[in-house]
């Protein structure tokens, strides 16, 4: 996909609608609509070989950059001191990696652009 198919994707979804998500069976839905020499099958087992190496790639704490639409990488939480809000007790909470997601300048103008566009009535 080049990046403005992509970039035209990404904003034929949030025009699509502000408060829905799109979930994986949309990505596998526009992905058959789109390919029309792949099956629905075929649109399914692609989507699940791209999440399933992102994430591996982030387990193993390799940083995803893809041109045009951003970058995932993992950030560390060092350990703190908590509070149990219930009890007001101080309880320790361990270190943690989590993804993060830092949009590209592509997306991030695109995306600006088309919701400028929907707010303005177009």
């Amino acid at each position: 996909m080049t990046n403005d198919c992509h970039s035209s994707f990404v904003i034929s979804r949030v025009a699509a609608s502000h408060a829905q998500a799109m979930t994986r069976s949309d990505l596998v839905e526009e992905l058959a609509a789109r390919f029309s020499q792949l099956t629905h099958r075929d649109a399914e087992y692609a989507v699940k070989t791209i999440l399933d190496a992102m994430s591996e790639a982030l387990v193993r704490g390799h940083r995803i950059e893809i041109r045009g639409f951003g970058s995932f990488s993992i950030n560390r939480r060092p350990p703190r001191m908590g509070r149990n809000p219930r009890s007001g007790e101080s309880v320790h909470i361990p270190e943690k990696r989590v993804p993060h997601f830092k949009p590209g300048k592509a997306l991030r103008e695109a995306v600006d652009k088309r919701t400028a566009e929907i707010e303005a009535g177009g």
